[in-house]
Formats: C-alpha cells, structure tokens, sequence
C-alpha cells in the first residue's frame, strides 16, 4: 500500500453534497469498519473503493452523518477555511469585542462571558479603591477637628465690633442627660436604619433622592454618622475630595465607635440656631432649662428646628423667606411630621403620639448683641452668604474675619437721633392704645460707592426686637416713590412727547377728583365700569400745575396721570435701574394707576440706595456691607469683595434735574423744616394709606439716608393706623421722620471727612408739555361718580406764606393762628398734606397737599411753620 493517503473515490450521483456526506461518513483516525458491521440489512457490496450511500435521500445522509459524528466522541464539524482563520484570531485577544466568528448586529452584542467578567472586573475595582482608601484614612483627632473659631466683626475703621459664633455657646452632656425621646426623634427624622447601618446607608441616599422627586418629606441622605464625622472632623466644603474623606472616615467611624458614642457626638456638634451649638445649649437657649429636663414635645422641637435654623427657628432668619411667619409654620409642620414618623418606625407606640398636641412654647429669645450690634451682623452675614455662596447656618459655625462698611460713629450717631425723637414723642405708659409699637427703620448709604455706613433696625435684640426694620420689606414708600416717576418720564418721554424726554416745567391737571385717563386718553375704569377720578388731598383747585410745583406740594393727580403717559413698566425699570428690588413691588397693584404712588414697600436700605443714585449724577453702585472676608481656620482671603462696580442708571441730565425738583421740596414745600441746614440737601416726604406709615428720604452729596416710621401689631406683623401716637393726629413723612433725618444728618456732616458740596448745576432738558388751556372740571368730594360734570372750571389758587409765630406741636396755637376749621379727611386713595396753609387773617384759605396714595391726608409742623387750612373742609390743622 502506498505511503500516500489515498484519494478517496468521488461518490456516484451525488455531487458536492454527497462529496461532504462521504467525507463526514468516517471520523478521521478510526479505521472504518467491516462491512456489514453496522448491522444494516440494506448494505451490499458495491464494487472496489467505493463507498456506501445511505438509502433515504438527503435527509437520510444528514441522519447518517450525524451518526458518523458521534460516534467519533462528540467533536463538531469543521469550520469552513474562510472562518477558522477568524476564529483562531479570536482566541488569541484578550477581550473579543466585537465578536469574531459573528456577522451583522451580532457582532456587537456581547457575550454573557464578557459581561460576567466586566461585572465582576467593576466590583473588583470598587473593593480595590474601597480598601486602599479605607487603609489611607485615618480618623482625625476629635479634639482637634471640632475646635471652632468665632466670627469676629469689624467696624469700617478696623476696630473690633463684635466676636460671635464657632464653640462660645456649647455644652457638651454625656448621652445619658438627652432624653430618649430627643434620640428617638433625630434617629426617625434623620437616619432610622442608624442602629443597623456601617455608617453609610446606600438605600438611604436612594430613598432620599426618590422621595425629593416626589416631593415628599426629605429625610436626609447622609446618616448621623456621615453627619457626626461632617460635623467633628472635616471642613464644610462642597468638593468632591471632602465627600470621598466623609464616606471613609464613616466607615471607619462606624467599625471602631460604639452607636451611643457617635449619636451624642452628633448631638453634642449640631447646631439648632439662637447661637446655641450642642443640646444642652440649645435647651437653654429655647426654653430655659437643662438637656435631661426638656419633654417629649420640647425634644421633638429641638430634632426638628436641626433640619435647618435659618429656615426651621421660629424667631426668623435671614432672607426673605425665612420671616418668622414662615419659619413658625414649617416648624410645626415638621414637629408634626417627626412625631408621626417616629411611630412609623417604632420610635414611640400611637398611644403616646396621640397625647401630644401641642407645639411647645418658646422662651423669649434673649441676646448678648445689644443695640444696633445684632441687626448688623445679620446684614453682614447675609451678604457674606450670598457673595461667598457659604449657607448661613454653616456661617454660623464660626471661623470668619469679617470686615464690614459701618461706620461706628455714624450708626451710633443714628440710633441716638431715632432714641431722642422716641424719648420725647413717646409715652407708653400715659398712652398705651397709640404709642406702643412703634417701629423705625433708618440706613445710610454713601452715593460715591454703595457702602452701608450706617443703619437702624429696632431697640436691639437685646430688648427682644428681633426684625432688623432697616432691611425689612412691607412698608409703602408713599410718596417718596413719585421722584422715580418724574426721573422715568425725563428719561423715557411720555405719549405727549414722542419719547422725547419731559421737562419738569411740563403742565399736568392738578384738581381733586380729576379723572385719569389710558394713553389712549379714554377714561380709565373703575371696579364699578365709571371712570376712575384720583383723590387729592382736599379740594385746591390746582388746574394746571408743574410738575416741578406739584412734587413740591406732593399732589397727587399729575403724578398718577404721569405714571400712565410713561408707562408703569417704564417706571419699573426706573426703580430697577436705581437697586429697587423687584420683589419689593407691589404685585397685586402693578398694573394700576396708583401704583405712581407708593404702594410698593421696598427697604430703607434700598430707598437710601436708590436716592443715592441722585446724588451721584444718575451712578448707582449695588449697597454691601462687608470689604474683606478672612478664613481663619485655613488663612485664606474669600474672593469676592471687592467694591460694587458703578452703573449707569441714569443720564446725568436726569438726575441732576430730579436732585434740584427735591431741593424745592425742601426750600419750598412739604420737607421745609430741613431748609434751615447749613449744607445742600435734597429729599422727598411720604406718607401712605390710613397713616399706616410714614418716610423721608433725602441726601446730601456725601450721604443718602432713608428714615421710615411705622406702627406694627405685634401678633400678626399687620401695620397699624398711627393716628394719635405722641398724641397727635397723624404722624407724616415730614414731621416725624424728617426731624430724626434732620437730627442724625446735622451731626453726620460735621465729620471732618465729609465736605459739603452744592449738587450739580442741571443742564436744561426735555420737552415742555402743555395740554389744552382749558382744564378739566373737578368733582366734588360730595359728588357721585355718575353725577354730570359741572361747568364752572376751577383756576389754581396762589399759596400764601403761612404764620411763624407758632412753637413745634402747638396745634392750638396753629389752629388759632391759621383760623381754619378744616378736619382730616379721609379721601380716594391715599392723602397726605406737608405744606401749604393760610394766614393768621385768612379764614380756611388754603390748602396744603402732600398725597401719597389713599385716603389719609397730612398736615406738617416745620419748627415755626403752621401747616393747614383746607378750603373750610377737608383740609388738615396742623
């Protein structure tokens, strides 16, 4: 037999088909088998070297090689040539991907083999980083991590203002002096699994996440360990780094620590808000007694207000949002919530739950920081958290040098001219139904950078006044908001101009009851569908008037109609333009026409701020209080403080003619008892609806002061009427509020740094506008809406010099002398007299008139000047 295989014979009548069948017919390696061994009763020689064919067809032959395979142990057809190539190049890469052998979409679907090994690779890798990060941290000393410096303030010179927050109000109790209901409470409220938790809670943060999507109660997706170790040993840093250092020092924490040690760390760290950091000193802080004595709704209290002080502590905190109103009410809220929680999660049986109804009374919340000290503080630790974007609870912690704009002799300065106006308007005890809570808010503001030098925000908190009245939004402004009408109309033009700019000599209609028309000139409509008529302050015939005369006199129909003829959006902008914050206006009256006249309330702050824009030529700077911010724990300088860069909000033209219209007011009009000053100021009274409030807002070039009086009811922070406080009929914005600026600013500018400039020379602008000669008919104050107009046409009266022979407060004296027999009326919308008068010889003659938006009118006593008169009614005495 020859050394070389035989080719085998080529199978008859089968083909390439049956040249495959005849191939797999025998295994290779075995020795084929006698025939006839197979047992088949259908095989039969065939002639030499030629091969069986099975008997069945195709289907047969595929059955016989399936046979033939498995009798050579189970091995698998061969691949074609084209395909073992890739196959072998498959095993020989690490990852095959995509997968070779496979055509089309299968190529990219990986096989279970990758992904098993993928999986596992992943977590292989997570175990690896885990223990080399969990071997690399150590837990840092507790001693020496939870050391927590004080915020110190500083005064605009340097000196040392006050030293507060870090660890100078904590008091550490062991966990047994913590009642159990206290521990119950932060456990259900917080971490309810901490007991069985490494530290961590990954289904914790899950739920957190889920139930924040949802909007349901947020249990916090950090446990009390992760918020013990936050608290004890890292810095309050947002970075990536940090969190990484808490989740491991966690772990740690929870290996080597006992639970009981790491809860009364964490309640022996937190802070619950009233500068009190730990339990025992917030049990003092809110209700007088030790940690170990504080009852079920006491503690339930304390576990809720730890959510966040700012937001959660019923005396208020810092921001808009957090007023005390609304902080009460999430307070309760969330008691509410703990304590259902905690019988959610076995932390208190029903039976006990149900004996608790009632939210625990606070103590009165009493301060180191007397005077203007802690209103201060407040308005620098807001603009510390906003610029450096650090949330004030964790300002509270401590560690901060905190530089600040306030001027300690200006601030003292103010408080001393708000105490001596108080001391000698009030008498509590003689008049309890009028002169008790009465409120004044003041600040100051220099025009030539924004710096708050200087500001009033109540009797202290020492005296449990805790609402800085200097920052605080809710008081009308009056009629000190009209100098933003007049500045929006020399900036903007009116529909009578074309949008050229308008003069203040410009000729508006100036009587009682005259009706306001749309800048179409149809009559704007009442609630009731008749036309709308806007009030004056009793019923001088002005006709046509300046605008410059009427802002003197503060009447109020040329200033509403102006309003509309530049639009209020204009004077929107205006305001916006000069840092009047847009949610200080009045929402639900924006789009009505007396709006022009004050029923907006921004803060005394941002009115000072806004009238500095005047005395700079139209510069406005944002107000800031604090230059320099040091971390003193790291060394660092916070970025951010530099000055407010300057922006142009007005034309210097506009706000040089609006500066030398508010002189007037002052030499000629409803502030004339400042006229005697010996520097150039400038200003404008207000006074608003039911004399619930009362302003004056004026500058100098060198400083821009805001005063506002007001009378709250302590209950509901609702304003009251001042009517008969210091028994006087009404307090208004050119009395009361002007004698205290009068009395703060004459000593100010004595200070060796401010050199009293005269404001700016105006150049001439805008378009004197000057409607038809004819003016229209006023309506009687008797009159009805649907009464006819009448025909005789009312001309202005000129106002005569009133007496000086009169002392301050002398209303007999006043009456007498101006013999009037006018009363306060109450009006439209809002009234209020500073100026005008009659003569001592002159029965009734004149009229004064400061309106501001409603239905109370103002008399004024300037010094010597008697103020009053009204046309035999509906005017003021004195």
């Amino acid at each position: 037999m020859s050394e070389h295989r035989r080719k085998p014979p080529q199978p008859q009548g089968g083909g390439r088909a049956a040249a495959r069948r005849a191939q797999s017919g025998s295994p290779s390696g075995r020795r084929a088998a006698p025939r006839g061994a197979t047992g088949s009763p259908s095989a039969g020689y065939q002639g030499p070297g030629a091969e069986e064919r099975p008997q069945g067809g195709r289907a047969e032959a595929r059955r016989a090689a399936q046979r033939s395979g498995g009798a050579g142990g189970g091995r698998r057809r061969a691949a074609p040539e084209g395909r073992r190539g890739r196959s072998a190049a498959s095993r020989d890469r690490f990852i095959d991907y995509p997968r070779a052998g496979k055509y089309g979409a299968a190529r990219w679907v990986p096989s279970w083999r990758l992904v098993t090994g993928m999986f596992v690779g992943f977590f292989a890798g997570l175990l690896l980083v885990g223990g080399v990060g969990y071997a690399m941290v150590d837990i840092p000393k507790a001693d020496e991590a939870a050391t927590a410096q004080n915020n110190v303030f500083y005064w605009s010179d340097g000196t040392q203002m006050a030293s507060t927050g870090g660890k100078a109000n904590r008091q550490i109790v062991p966990l047994d002096e913590i009642p159990d209901e206290l521990q119950n409470a932060v456990i259900a409220a917080e971490n309810a699994s901490f007991y069985e938790d490494k530290g961590v809670d990954p289904m914790g943060i899950a739920r957190a996440l889920f139930n924040m999507a949802k909007g349901d109660e947020v249990q916090g997706g950090s446990t009390i360990t992760q918020q013990f170790v936050k608290n004890t040993y890292l810095d309050q840093s947002q970075t990536l780094t940090r969190k990484f250092k808490e989740l491991f020092i966690s772990i740690k924490v929870g290996a080597k620590m006992e639970k009981e040690e790491i809860l009364a760390g964490y309640l022996n760290t937190a802070y619950y808000g009233r500068d009190a950091y730990g339990v025992q000193a917030a049990a003092q802080a809110y209700f007088g007694k030790d940690s170990k004595k504080l009852t079920a709704e006491e503690s339930v209290f304390l576990a809720s207000v730890l959510k966040g002080p700012n937001l959660y502590n019923p005396d208020g905190g810092v921001g808009s949002s957090a007023t005390p109103k609304a902080n009460t009410e999430r307070a309760e809220k969330r008691w509410d919530w703990i304590l259902d929680r905690m019988v959610e999660v076995d932390r208190m049986p029903q039976s006990e739950r149900s004996k608790i109804t009632d939210f625990p009374k606070l103590k009165k919340q009493k301060s180191k920081l007397a005077g203007q000290t802690g209103y201060l503080i407040d308005i620098a630790k807001s603009y510390v958290a906003k610029t450096a974007d650090i949330s004030t609870d964790e300002l509270e912690k401590g560690g901060y040098r905190i530089y600040t704009t306030f001027d300690k002799d200006r601030v003292h300065e103010l408080e001393e001219a708000v105490q001596k106006t108080r001391d000698d308007l009030l008498d509590e005890k003689k008049r309890p139904d009028t002169d008790t809570h009465v409120q004044f808010g003041a600040a100051s503001i220099d025009p030539d950078s924004g710096a708050i030098v200087a500001a009033y925000g109540g009797d202290g908190y020492d005296k449990g006044h805790y609402t800085n009245n200097a920052d605080t939004m809710g008081v009308p402004v009056g009629s000190t908001w009209k100098p933003f009408v007049l500045a929006s109309a020399m900036e903007y033009g009116t529909v009578h101009t074309d949008g050229q700019p308008l003069s203040p000599q410009s000729l508006y209609q100036g009587n009682d009851l005259t009706v306001i028309n749309d800048q179409n000139g149809e009559p704007i409509k009442n609630n009731k569908g008749l036309p709308f008529r806007q009030k004056n302050e009793g019923t001088q015939a002005w006709g046509l008037i300046t605008l410059d005369k009427a802002m003197e006199q503060s009447v109020n129909v040329p200033f509403v109609q102006l309003g509309i003829d530049v639009g209020l959006d204009n004077t929107r902008k205006t305001a916006m333009d000069l840092g009047i914050l847009e949610d200080s206006f009045d929402s639900g009256n924006m789009n009505n026409a007396s709006f022009s006249l004050g029923t907006s309330t921004p803060s005394a702050i941002r009115m000072a701020d806004a009238y500095a824009g005047f005395a700079s030529s139209g510069t406005h700077y944002e107000p800031y209080s604090v230059t320099k911010v040091i971390d003193a724990q790291k060394d660092v300088e916070l970025p951010g403080f530099e000055e407010p860069e300057k922006e142009e909000a007005l034309e210097p033209a506009v706000a040089d003619n609006v500066t030398k219209v508010l002189e007037n007011v002052v030499q000629n009009g409803t502030a004339k008892a400042l006229a005697d000053l010996p520097f150039p100021n400038a200003g404008k009274t207000g006074t608003t609806d039911e004399n619930k409030s009362a302003w004056y807002v004026g500058y100098t070039s060198e400083l821009s002061t805001a005063v506002a009086m007001f009378r709250t009811n302590p209950k509901d922070k609702e304003l009251l009427s001042m009517k008969g406080v210091g028994d006087l009929p009404s307090i208004h914005g050119g009395d009361i509020p002007a004698d205290v600026w009068k009395e703060y600013m004459s000593v100010a500018m004595q200070d060796k740094d401010y050199k009293p400039q005269p404001f700016p020379a105006p150049a001439p602008l805008g378009t004197v506008y000057n409607p038809s000669p004819s003016p229209e008919p006023s309506a009687s104050e008797t009159e009805s809406e649907e009464d006819e107009e009448k025909d005789d046409k009312p001309t202005p009266s000129k106002p005569v010099d009133p007496p000086s022979n009169c002392e301050p407060f002398d209303f007999e004296c006043m009456t007498n002398g101006g013999n009037t027999d006018g009363q306060t009326t109450d009006g439209g919308t809002l009234g209020e007299t500073d100026s005008g008068g009659t003569t001592g010889s002159t029965d009734g003659g004149g009229s004064g008139g400061e309106e501001d938006s409603g239905t109370i009118t103002e008399g004024t006593v300037f010094g010597n000047t008697n103020t009053g008169g009204g046309n035999g009614r509906g005017g003021t005495t004195g």
